[in-house]
């Protein structure tokens, strides 16, 4: 498997990890902390492949960096979300590694893209 099939997988299990800890959250929570990480989740895998996809170099620094603007949206909600006792410890620990992993892998493309 080449590195983009490999991200892009670990950016999919980060996306369905979020959706599946965001699926006990309060329910006053829908349209806020719960739409808000789903969509930032979600916006890490998104925008990393729509740059990708244009393979041009400029678009693909673009993107990457609002991917990974994306991932710290993400976490730093998933960090507010676990102070508010919204997910235990163990989810917030596993996302939060696996946010890490990508968070490297991206700034890792960044790094050799400037």
């Amino acid at each position: 498997m080449d590195f983009h099939s490999n991200l892009k997988n670990i950016m999919k299990e980060y996306a369905h990890l979020v959706y599946d800890v965001t699926e006990k959250f309060p329910k006053s929570e829908m349209f806020g902390i719960t739409s808000q990480i789903r969509r930032s989740s979600l916006s890490v895998l998104l925008n990393y492949t729509e740059g990708y996809a244009r393979r041009r170099k400029s678009f693909l620094k673009q993107f990457t960096e609002t991917s990974y603007a994306s991932l710290k949206e993400s976490l730093i909600t998933l960090e507010f979300a676990y102070e508010r006792k919204f997910l235990n410890k163990k989810e917030f620990e596993k996302i939060s590694k696996l946010g890490d992993k990508i968070g490297k892998m991206l700034w890792g493309i960044l790094s050799k893209i400037n």
